[in-house]
């Protein structure tokens, strides 16, 4: 099955390999490039996951037997998830350099045969598009819940400031939103450096207290105390998966920004650097926990990460954990904007605005409506729920969905793409699945106090998303059955109508027929131009594509020409840029003598088979508040004119 591109009628999607050019550079310069930005999300795990698990919703006293049980749960989560399912398996299956739930759907479009990809096609592109819209949800808790946290923090220097956290908090998501639209190329150079220095304090912390307990050091790494956890309290222990679940969130980013960086940076960066600072600051807060008396370990439980440091260096730690949140946020609102632009490119959204704030890095964009819809989203959770705690009631059931449809995704991989015996791969699908469903399980007892949150985010983004795909295949569908076929229209119309000097350019969708817009153009105008471009832009199941395979041209005769013209699913769209390359379609393309031929549609609702009435209505809206193809396709606003029609689906 292909995937139908992009949110207009001029776009289709291709299968054409390319040459992948990621993670250019030293191992060093790209692993920290990737410290400062992929492990945003899981390396502010530790100023909440700690204390939820033990101060959150469903409380655990901070005795040996919780804070060793839910250490090894940690840990253990860390290596089979993190380790072992992302960053050794899941990252191995890129689409040219390129990961994510979008990427991989396309990977396993194009790479399986037609018998294969029957048997899975549709339940896997649903599921990997309700992986897609879980992530909106996580992109709008993640920056409330990490910024509130860090914010939260100086009520361990000082509780008179409680009051203020909530309007300090908002402060910066206004200014972290504000600054999107002007690219994050400059601040994004000192990301690395501060992450670096941030997951150096979580570490130096942690060993200050581990060596105060060493023995909180080899009882993390065994999983007997996982077991003994859940079997002397089998309910509590599920439970507090729900909590523990937060050490890992972001794990997902390693496979969605492997374009960036490329794999070895990655793992590398996870294996000597993240992991081992994680691990030992969540040692730490155990250790520190485990020395005090039980008074003041109920106290210091609230917000133990803070408490790591001495109260000379508490207030530095807020600011330092700040940045590193901000920094945190930076890299789900662009994971955000990414998303949506693969989404676009591959058939699944309209057109919206998007704007390249880097000339060097293609993958640096901003797309206004979804900046501004995150920013209020975000506040408003911020307002609606008032504390971290109770956001990270809200905080995992996306994430955890997620996961186990990477889990399912993969499953297709390894039986349909690698071919692995079912010996080899069976083992271990059974410990992914088993992780996963009770990660996910356990958050769904988190639903009644906040998890319906990403749930309805998800369902509507799934909504608007699986609408605007089938109502444009339904909307091609319907305009093919009227086409007419090129070699007949030029052998009718060719030869009898008046031509006149220039370069007509017809977008269209089709390969075959001739585009609504030229007949309607010859109907009205009763004139054609000396050279006739019929063009088809094509979106391909790869990130990017060779300038060699960009452009494809074939000539029919009577100044008539067929254009295609093949971008990635990552790529900017430049039309005027491609054609001005052409070399064999007569005359160089010079924008002053060409004009361009829109069709804009106009839905009809009909009780025709296809789609219900209501989402009909709701495609039909989407299709009024796409943004317009000659922006888009960077067309010259002074050399484009539009034809509608109507069309009932």
């Amino acid at each position: 099955m292909n995937i139908t591109a992009t949110g207009s009628a001029e776009v289709l999607t291709d299968d054409q390999p390319r040459d992948p050019g990621h993670g250019q550079g030293s191992l060093a310069k790209l692993m920290a490039g990737a410290i400062g930005i992929v492990f945003g999300d899981i390396g502010t795990s530790p100023i909440y996951a700690f204390r939820e698990t033990f101060a959150g919703h469903h409380t655990l006293k901070p005795d040996a037997l919780h804070i060793y049980g839910v250490l090894s749960l940690i840990f253990w989560s860390m290596l089979i998830i993190v380790a072992l399912k992302y960053v050794t398996i899941i990252m191995r299956a890129d689409n040219k350099g390129e990961g994510g739930s979008l990427a991989l759907l396309a990977l396993l479009n194009r790479s399986s045969d037609d018998t294969e990809r029957r048997k899975w096609a549709t339940g896997i592109v649903m599921l990997g598009v309700f992986a897609t819209a879980l992530f909106y949800g996580d992109s709008m808790i993640t920056p409330a819940i990490s910024v509130l946290s860090a914010v939260e923090g100086l009520t361990t220097v000082n509780p008179g400031l409680e009051p203020w956290v909530i309007p300090i908090a908002i402060f910066i998501l206004v200014g972290l939103f504000a600054i999107q639209s002007r690219g994050t190329a400059k601040v994004g150079q000192l990301f690395g450096p501060i992450m670096l220095v941030y997951f150096t304090v979580l570490a130096v912390l942690g060993l200050i207290h581990i060596v105060k307990h060493p023995a909180v050091f080899l009882e993390m790494l065994n999983p007997l105390n996982a077991f003994e956890f859940y079997f002397a309290e089998p309910l509590p222990a599920f439970i507090a998966m729900g909590s523990v679940v937060l050490a890992v969130t972001g794990a997902e980013a390693l496979y969605a920004d492997m374009g960036h960086f490329g794999r070895r940076p990655i793992k590398f960066s996870w294996l000597y650097v993240v992991m081992p600072a994680l691990l030992l600051n969540y040692m730490g807060q155990g250790a520190m926990l485990l020395a005090q008396t039980p008074a003041e370990a109920l106290a210091t439980v609230r917000n133990p990460f803070f408490f790591l440091a001495p109260d000379t260096l508490r207030l530095p730690l807020v600011i330092l954990a700040t940045m590193a949140t901000i920094i945190a946020s930076q890299a789900v609102i662009s994971g955000a904007f990414s998303v949506t632009q693969q989404a676009i490119q591959l058939g699944f959204m309209p057109r919206l605005s998007i704007r390249f704030t880097s000339e060097h890095a293609a993958g640096q964009i901003y797309i206004p409506v979804i900046n501004w819809a995150l920013m209020v989203m975000v506040i408003l959770l911020v307002v609606m729920f008032g504390s971290s705690s109770n956001l990270a009631a809200a905080y995992g059931i996306a994430v955890t969905g997620a996961m186990l449809i990477d889990g399912v995704l993969i499953s297709v991989v390894l039986f349909s793409l690698w071919k692995w015996p079912a010996w080899k791969a069976i083992p271990l699908l059974f410990v992914f699945f088993t992780i996963d469903i009770l990660y996910f399980s356990a958050n769904l007892l988190k639903v009644p106090d906040g998890g319906w949150f990403p749930l309805l985010i998800g369902a509507i983004a799934f909504t608007l998303l699986t609408t605007w795909a089938k109502g444009r295949k339904l909307m091609i569908d319907r305009m093919s059955e009227a086409s007419l076929p090129i070699e007949v229209f030029i052998k009718s119309a060719a030869t009898s109508a008046t031509r006149v000097p220039g370069t007509a350019v017809f977008m269209t969708t089709s390969m075959t027929g001739v585009p609504h817009a030229l007949l309607h153009n010859l109907k009205h105008n009763k004139v054609l131009h000396e050279r006739v471009m019929l063009l088809t832009v094509r979106i391909q199941d790869v990130p990017y594509v060779p300038a060699t395979t960009r452009i494809e041209t074939k000539e029919y005769g009577a100044g008539f020409f067929r254009v295609v013209i093949r971008y990635g699913f990552m790529e900017e769209i430049d039309v005027p840029a491609a054609l001005a390359q052409i070399k064999d379609c007569g005359q160089q393309v010079k924008m002053m003598d060409t004009s361009f031929f829109l069709a804009r549609q106009t839905l009809i609702t009909a009780a025709r088979p296809g789609m219900a009435v209501w989402r009909e209505k709701l495609f039909a809206w989407m299709l009024r508040n796409a943004e317009s193809a000659m922006e888009f396709f960077k067309l010259p606003t002074n050399r484009v004119v539009e034809l509608g029609s109507q069309v009932e689906i």
